[in-house]
């Protein structure tokens, strides 16, 4: 299922309407939508490297518009989480402490972005925070992955590619690794 997704975000990248569909992902990635829309960057940049910080940048602003939908949603989902909160015997204004003092860093780890954007929502972080963090780290991130495809090229791609699903596993694992060291230090 992941090289089928994969081929499918692949052909949005040698379509005519790729930068529209770069940054319609990147948007819906920051809210809702499963894949990273690293996966559309790397072949969008390699089809026309000049443009890579260009590419970069359109990414950076519409992912971090879709994650502030995602505040919002957090933020207007925030009885449902205290309710959440309340099954597992915790209380949601532990909940918002914690996140108040560690929020920022969530959005620096890889934690998929709509969920650190939900979260951060519902424990209302500091809006302004959310958002300078969000242009850091994204803005590197996505940036960095552009200039280096500028640079590098076509072996990068390839490298990814032999790779996917061992990438895609040790995402995973350190995913599931994170949330539990998170689980046991909370």
């Amino acid at each position: 299922m992941l090289r089928k997704t994969y081929d499918w975000v692949m052909g949005f990248a040698a379509s005519p309407r790729a930068t529209l569909a770069l940054g319609v992902i990147a948007f819906c990635e920051g809210l809702f939508f499963p894949i990273p829309p690293d996966v559309l960057l790397m072949p969008v940049v390699l089809g026309d490297r000049q443009r890579a910080l260009r590419y970069a940048a359109l990414t950076t602003v519409c992912s971090i518009a879709g994650g502030s939908c995602g505040y919002a949603v957090g933020d207007f989902l925030q009885p449902v989480g205290e309710w959440l909160l309340s099954l597992t015997g915790g209380s949601f204004e532990s909940f918002q402490t914690w996140y108040a003092k560690w929020g920022a860093l969530l959005i620096a780890i890889p934690i998929p972005y709509k969920i650190t954007a939900i979260a951060s929502g519902m424990a209302r972080l500091n809006f302004g925070l959310f958002i300078g963090v969000s242009i850091l780290v994204r803005g590197l991130r996505f940036s960095m992955e552009a200039l280096l495809l500028k640079i590098y090229g076509e072996p990068i791609r390839a490298f990814v590619e032999r790779r996917l699903a061992l990438l895609a596993s040790a995402a995973a694992v350190a995913i599931v690794g994170l949330v539990m060291a998170l689980r046991f230090a909370h």
